[in-house]
């Protein structure tokens, strides 16, 4: 069975606006750790654009000029780049509002469909196997552009997997990547390196979990084949939130429920629903299923869900209804301590989240 999954690096135009849309949420929820707030942005060539609205208990002050240079330059957009952060206009037509966050927080404020889904084991992160391969090296080749074999190069890019599965026997057939890289390196250069940093990152994985059974040197690669890419982020391509939700979500293969992720707060049904119905996969397979697929669907002002859908290849534990309810969602996850790191990508990669992680209770 041909397999396909696709990521994209932090200084992809999407994925920065993602990062710049939860970043903002875990400003507020420092401020306010019953903050509402649902935030879009957009960015185009020197332009970044914020709509949406925050409320607070105490007034949210926030410098979005210096906000956007700080995370655009850990990102990698800085001077000698295509895109300098620091040279960004603004424009910021988001609503900072102070007041009580409750008549928006504490019940369902939107229709909803939602899917949680996890199979396999936690050696691909409860993920389909070529969506965890994905991830990984994607991570790999972002964190080396900081610091290894790429440092300087980036951080716009994307790549995509082909692999095939038989059974217990994974089969990595190629790998595409295609990187923003700095005009005095050669597109020569560039490929070394970037088969470089994977064949270590694929070692790796293939000496925690023997059903990679590909050698790397058999494995395809294609880096940059459309040339070198000199413009990337917004120079070259525009970006908005919530449009790379198959790459946040579970990959190609796995239908979606629908809602972004990044830009709303815990409390909202979308994000609080798709957490609860992940976790609640996750519990299932670690308790004996194979895969286990979990569909939420909510209407507004009503706490608990209109249907609860468990869909599951062998037994494995299901959790009460009420589990389900949004009353019960919003207080089981801490959005202070990880939102401003989740607009990357990793909402169900990360394995030291909470929801990516076995119920307790159950």
């Amino acid at each position: 069975m041909i397999r396909l999954a696709e990521a994209v690096f932090d200084g992809h135009p999407d994925k920065f606006c993602d990062i710049l849309a939860d970043r903002i949420l875990g400003e507020a929820y420092g401020v306010d750790s019953g903050c509402y707030g649902q935030i879009e942005v957009a960015v185009w060539s020197d332009a970044v654009w914020f709509s949406g609205a925050v409320v607070t208990r105490q007034p949210f002050d926030i410098d979005m000029q210096r906000f956007v240079a700080q995370v655009g330059k850990e990102i990698g957009y800085t001077s000698g780049n295509a895109v300098d952060a620091e040279k960004y206009k603004v424009l910021n037509e988001a609503c900072w509002i102070t007041g009580d966050a409750t008549q928006w927080t504490r019940h369902v404020n939107d229709q909803c469909v939602a899917i949680g889904w996890a199979g396999y084991d936690a050696r691909t992160h409860y993920l389909p196997p070529e969506q965890f391969l994905a991830h990984a090296l994607r991570n790999r080749v972002v964190k080396s552009f900081a610091s290894g074999p790429l440092k300087g190069q980036g951080p716009d890019g994307k790549l995509l997997i082909r692999m095939r599965e038989e059974g217990a026997k994974w089969i990595l057939e190629s790998v595409l990547v295609t990187i923003q890289q700095k005009p005095e390196v050669s597109l020569l250069e560039v490929g070394s390196l970037v088969n470089l940093v994977l064949e270590r990152a694929y070692k790796e994985i293939q000496g925690q979990d023997s059903r990679w059974v590909r050698n790397w040197k058999e494995v395809e690669l294609l880096a940059n084949p459309n040339g070198a890419l000199l413009n990337g982020g917004s120079d070259g391509d525009n970006g908005q939130t919530g449009r790379k939700l198959v790459m946040d979500y579970y990959g190609p293969r796995v239908p979606l429920g629908g809602g972004a992720l990044s830009g709303k707060d815990f409390s909202h049904i979308d994000r609080a629903a798709a957490y609860g119905a992940r976790q609640a996969a996750i519990t299932a397979v670690a308790s004996g299923a194979l895969t286990c697929q979990v569909t939420l669907a909510y209407a507004p002002n009503r706490n608990a869900p209109l249907e609860v859908i468990y869909d599951l290849q062998g037994l494995g534990k299901v959790a009460r209804k009420e589990r389900f309810c949004h009353a019960q969602l919003i207080g089981r996850y801490d959005a202070k301590c990880c939102i401003g790191r989740l607009g990357a990508g990793g909402h169900f990669f990360d394995l030291s989240l909470p929801w990516n992680q076995p119920d307790p209770s159950d």
